[in-house]
């Protein structure tokens, strides 16, 4: 089937401070200044929160540090993960990953979805833990089964690569699905393969077209392509050159070489829309010029396969059209 090859899915995820709040109290700043002395591990968490924030008390990174520290001693979940934070960044203590990642981890034993997040993170790069592919895809797992979208695709990846877990291509579907739902474009386009190649669900050219058109009506550009694929060659689905063209125009809108290549020959054969050799020429002179090495080469011989049946005057508006629709960045294509 003709549709593009799966693109990789970037997961680069980036540790990030988790927004604090001082929880509401029925008592004052002395009365939890005491509770927190006494050693109310929630108070003492929640007086970190004032500190850091500045809530009612000037901003001290070094307090917040200082109380953090005391309630995630006692075990306090949030405390360790606001702890890690700050040891990450270097905020009101010295900046140490070791610590961090030892504070990150023992949060994301707690269930704190962030914390599975940064220290999978940590171990994926070896950034204050050794690095552990198996360990990244443990914490990531956790993180996918909690709802995290950015885990669900990292675990849909590692699925299909075999990064720290064994290859299997019908859990990397499963993840990517959960991601799909979500409404993420990528996750929704990798489904489409997933369905368009057969790799670990039954190969179905609906339901291919089905997710390939969630992720083109988010602007997903191969999307877009594959569904002009779906559609002219008539994949599981009712061939529709009109379908196809309206796809095909709206990646090659977006710079896609080899929409541009397919929209100029429904053009030159009067598929889906009306016979417009000028059109025609117009799209394959854009798709060659944007296009490299073979591919630029089957372009270009689409390209030269008009020229015999076009007048000098016709050549020349499809290259003044094409010039045009290039210098407005593809706002004057028509």
């Amino acid at each position: 089937m003709s549709v593009n090859k799966i693109l990789p899915i970037c997961c680069a995820l980036i540790l990030s401070c988790l927004p604090l709040a001082a929880y509401p109290q029925s008592f004052g700043l002395t009365e939890l200044v005491a509770r927190a002395e006494a050693g109310d591990a929630e108070a003492q968490r929640n007086l970190g929160s004032i500190y850091q924030m500045g809530q009612g008390v000037p901003q001290d990174m070094e307090q917040a540090a200082r109380w953090y520290q005391a309630a995630a001693d006692q075990g306090n979940g949030v405390a360790q993960l606001n702890l890690a934070m700050l040891y990450n960044f270097g905020m009101g203590i010295p900046q140490d990953s070791q610590q961090a990642a030892h504070w990150f981890e023992l949060a994301a034993e707690q269930g704190l979805v962030t914390a599975q997040i940064n220290i999978a993170s940590m171990y994926n790069s070896g950034i204050g833990v050794p690095q552990s592919d198996e360990q990244a895809a443990h914490w990531y797992r956790k993180a996918a089964e909690q709802g995290d979208l950015s885990a669900q695709i990292a675990m849909a990846q590692r699925s299909a690569t075999g990064m720290g877990v064994e290859v299997d291509m019908a859990e990397s579907a499963r993840w990517f699905e959960m991601a799909a739902n979500q409404g993420d474009a990528a996750a929704q386009f990798s489904l489409g393969m997933a369905y368009a190649e057969g790799n670990g669900v039954e190969a179905d050219g609906e339901q291919a077209a089905q997710w390939f058109r969630m992720a083109a009506d988010q602007g997903h550009i191969a999307a877009m392509y594959n569904l002009g694929a779906i559609y002219s060659g008539g994949f599981d689905v009712e061939q529709d050159y009109a379908e196809a063209a309206n796809w095909y125009r709206q990646a090659a809108l977006q710079g896609h070489a080899q929409a541009q290549n397919n929209l100029g020959i429904l053009y030159d054969n009067g598929q889906g829309v009306e016979q417009d050799l000028v059109k025609a020429r117009m799209w394959l002179n854009l798709a060659a010029l944007i296009s490299y090495d073979e591919e630029r080469r089957e372009i270009e011989q689409n390209r030269d396969s008009l020229t015999s049946r076009m007048t000098e005057a016709q050549l020349a508006e499809a290259q003044q059209k094409a010039d045009r629709c290039l210098e407005s960045q593809y706002r004057l294509c028509d």
